[in-house]
C-alpha cells in the first residue's frame, strides 16, 4: 500500500520537532494514557506494542505497569527521544500501515492520538489488530469533532487572521476519513475486523500559559504549527496578536489557561 500525499506531509511536519511537540503539547497529550492503558489491560509481564510513541510517554507509563514494552515511532528523533525516556523498552523506527511485527506478537496494542496522522486509519487498525495475538486488546485514542473549546483556540486565532489551510497540506481524504464520535471511532473499529469494542468520551482542563501554547505552534509543531509557520512575518505577528486576544478567554486569575479538551478512547479485540 503506497504512502498517500497526508502521510507524506504529516512526515514533513514533524520531522525534527521532539523537542519542541516535548516543551508543548506532549503534557496535553499525556493525560488519557492511564486510561488507555486500562483498557488495553496492561499490566506485570504483558506484550505491549505502543505504536506511535512520540516522546515515549505511552512507554514510560506502561513499563511502570510491569510490560515488555516495545514501541515505535516514524520520526527518527522521536524515537531517539524515547529511548532515553524509556531505556527498558525496545524502541524502533516504523511507521503504519506497515509493522515489522509477525502476526499476533503482542498481548495488547495501544496507540496514542496515532490515528490523527496516517492518511488510511482502517489500514492502520487491521495492521494494529494483525500484530496482536488472538484475543488480545487493541486500544487508541483520537481528538474528537466537533473539537472542544480549549482545542480549538488555535485554530480561531488562525481563522481571525484571515488564513486558510495551504494547499502543501492535503487534508484527509474524503474516503479515509470517519466520524471522530463514539459511534464513529467504534465503526472504524469494527471495519478493521476488531471485536467487543467500545468507545467512550474523555474530557479534560489542560492547564499552561499562554507562552507554552503559542511555542508549539511557533515552532511548527503539527499541523496548526506548519499552518502558522508557512506565513509572512507579518501574518505570523497578526495571528499571535488574535490569539493572545482569544485565549483571554481561558485565563484564570493567575494568568494561567484552562483549555477543555476532549478527545475518544476506543479498544477490542483481535479476532480469534
Amino acid at each position: 500500500m503506497t504512502e498517500t500525499a497526508f502521510d507524506t506531509a504529516e512526515r514533513q511536519a514533524w520531522a525534527g520537532q521532539a523537542a519542541a511537540y516535548a516543551a508543548s503539547f506532549a503534557k496535553l497529550c499525556a493525560y488519557p494514557v492511564p486510561a488507555l492503558l486500562r483498557a488495553a489491560g496492561v499490566g506485570e509481564g504483558v506484550r505491549l506494542l505502543d505504536v506511535g510513541t512520540g516522546t515515549g510517554t505511552v512507554a514510560v507509563a506502561a513499563g511502570a505497569r510491569g510490560a515488555k514494552v516495545t514501541a515505535v515511532d516514524a520520526e527518527p528523533g522521536m524515537v531517539a527521544r524515547a529511548a532515553r525516556e524509556a531505556p527498558r523498552a525496545d524502541v524502533r523506527c516504523a511507521a503504519l500501515p506497515h509493522l515489522p511485527f509477525a502476526d499476533g506478537e503482542f498481548d495488547a496494542v495501544v496507540g496514542n492520538f496515532v490515528l490523527n496522522h496516517v492518511g488510511r486509519p482502517r489500514a492502520a487498525l487491521a495492521e494494529l489488530a494483525r500484530v496482536t495475538r488472538p484475543g488480545g486488546r487493541v486500544a487508541v485514542t483520537v481528538w474528537a469533532a466537533p473539537a472542544a473549546p480549549g482545542q480549538a483556540l488555535l485554530g480561531r486565532a488562525v481563522q481571525a487572521a484571515g488564513v486558510t489551510r495551504p494547499a502543501h497540506l492535503p487534508p484527509l481524504a474524503a474516503e479515509d476519513d470517519f466520524p471522530r464520535t463514539e459511534q464513529g471511532l467504534a465503526a472504524l473499529l469494527e471495519r478493521a475486523g476488531l471485536r467487543d469494542g467500545d468507545c467512550e468520551t474523555l474530557r479534560w482542563d489542560h492547564r499552561t500559559t499562554p507562552e507554552e501554547w503559542w511555542s508549539g505552534p511557533a515552532a511548527g509543531v503539527a499541523t496548526i504549527g506548519q499552518v502558522v509557520t508557512g506565513q509572512t512575518p507579518a501574518v505570523i505577528a497578526r495571528i499571535k496578536e488574535h490569539f493572545v486576544t482569544l485565549a483571554a478567554e481561558f485565563a484564570g486569575d493567575d494568568g494561567t489557561l484552562v483549555l477543555p479538551h476532549a478527545a475518544l478512547l476506543a479498544h477490542g479485540r483481535a479476532a480469534s
